[in-house]
């Protein structure tokens, strides 16, 4: 579909039916498929056909989405994942072994950071955060002979800190390794990673992609550009024999989708996480009008932004797409069309100003989610990001007070008003 424009993609990519089969994407709602022998079945499981067998490695539902996921990011390849946290580890993990290094921004979601600092480290991979204002001096210093990878976020949750993509990619490829984005705020419809640089990108399908909250997932999607073959000391997994597949190598054998193919191979083999055909179809319905949805948000994000930066009751905000936004010149350069529609924020009175207005709200639900067609809130502190430290909160950019705001899809006259009246008496 790639002489598709964009909108079209959203809408075309990944099936296409033919004479007298369904007009719309089918659930395949089975966990194994049918072959007239046992020798068919084992070139399947040799690797040496395209095909389905078990619905933990693949599906056809799953692979027309991710499909189109594929075709939105400029990719040569994705694999859906049962959650975004699973598209996370598995990225990482792909590529990575006890004994490696990487390297991250600091401000990332804090199920990740916890992913990467805690559970990532019981597996002998080791990480250094480092600030994603860091100078490339700095940056260039965080790198060790095993380090594999380095991982962003375009724009953080919940800090909404806007990562020069650029300047994280070269100093990535500069030492050899690829450079993975966690693209899920802005999606594919504001920024496309690919353009700037990176080589492997990943999304929260269950945020803006399925945009609806109803089905938890994930995806990751890989460029194809990334050399693994002149680094192949550095990733053996990917360019020398897998004994566990007769010894075929990925990158002799798959060329620019040996990453992809591995991932499945090995990881969904072994442990799982694939997502549910049914949630897939789900997630089709969502990419259908995400180039509808998307540019709604931003509009009413803006607007919303722009009310409460000239409210005297807020103490500080932080949106990119303001003017007065630290991040404005970055969000220009990766996302001239908007950023997201998530708003973070303090209020005069501290943490428990934030949780009385919270409680007041009565258009915006008080939830653990972000970026879908209804506004939602959430003090990151307390929730998502309760188990970092003080320190570590500041380190991704979190302050006490932070409370995240998802602007929704409604009438924006009705979100301010449910802001104004649960900041009530607040001091102006």
């Amino acid at each position: 579909m790639s002489e598709y424009r964009f909108n079209t993609k959203c809408i075309q990519s990944g099936y296409s039916p033919k004479n007298g089969e369904p007009r719309v994407l089918p659930i395949i709602q089975s966990t194994t498929f049918k072959y007239d022998s046992s020798a068919e079945m084992a070139k399947l499981f040799d690797l040496e056909e395209n095909g389905y067998f078990y619905t933990r490695l693949a599906n056809p539902t799953n692979d027309a989405v991710a499909k189109k996921i594929a075709d939105l990011e400029g990719g040569v390849g994705a694999v859906l994942t049962s959650s975004g946290q699973a598209a996370s580890f598995y990225s990482i993990f792909n590529i990575c072994s006890a004994g490696d290094h990487i390297i991250a921004s600091a401000a990332i979601y804090g199920g990740t950071f916890n992913l990467i600092a805690v559970t990532m480290k019981k597996l002998g991979i080791d990480c250094t955060f480092v600030s994603p204002e860091c100078s490339e001096e700095e940056l260039e210093a965080a790198f060790r002979p095993n380090t594999k990878l380095v991982f962003g976020e375009s724009l953080a949750n919940p800090s909404l800190i806007v990562l020069d993509i650029e300047k994280f990619a070269r100093a990535a490829h500069r030492n050899g390794v690829p450079l993975i984005i966690d693209n899920t705020f802005p999606t594919p419809v504001n920024l496309r990673p690919f353009e700037w640089g990176a080589d492997i990108v990943i999304h929260s399908t269950t945020k803006y992609m399925d945009g609806h909250a109803s089905a938890v997932g994930g995806v990751v999607v890989d460029s194809g550009n990334f050399d693994w073959e002149k680094q192949r000391d550095k990733y053996p997994g990917l360019t020398t024999p897998d004994d566990s597949y007769h010894g075929i190598t990925y990158t002799e054998k798959f060329g620019p989708l040996a990453y992809t193919t591995k991932l499945v191979a090995q990881l969904m083999r072994d442990l799982g996480s694939i997502q549910s055909p049914m949630n897939a179809f789900l997630l089709n319905l969502g990419l259908e009008t995400l180039f509808l949805r998307v540019p709604r948000h931003c509009e009413n994000a803006l607007k919303a932004a722009q009310w409460l930066e000239n409210d005297g009751r807020i103490s500080w905000i932080e949106y990119p797409g303001l003017k007065s936004s630290k991040y404005y010149d970055l969000a220009r350069k990766y996302m001239p069309n908007g950023t997201s529609g998530v708003i973070s924020f303090g209020i005069k009175g501290g943490r428990e100003a934030a949780t009385k207005f919270m409680d007041s709200l009565k258009l915006a639900a008080v939830v653990t989610h972000v970026a879908d067609t209804r506004t939602c809130v959430l003090h990151p502190a307390s929730t998502t990001h309760r188990q970092l430290t003080d320190e570590q909160l500041y380190a991704c950019g979190i302050s006490p007070d932070l409370i995240r705001l998802s602007v929704g899809i409604e009438d924006i006259e009705d979100i301010i008003a449910d802001i104004d009246s649960a900041l009530g008496n607040q001091k102006h």
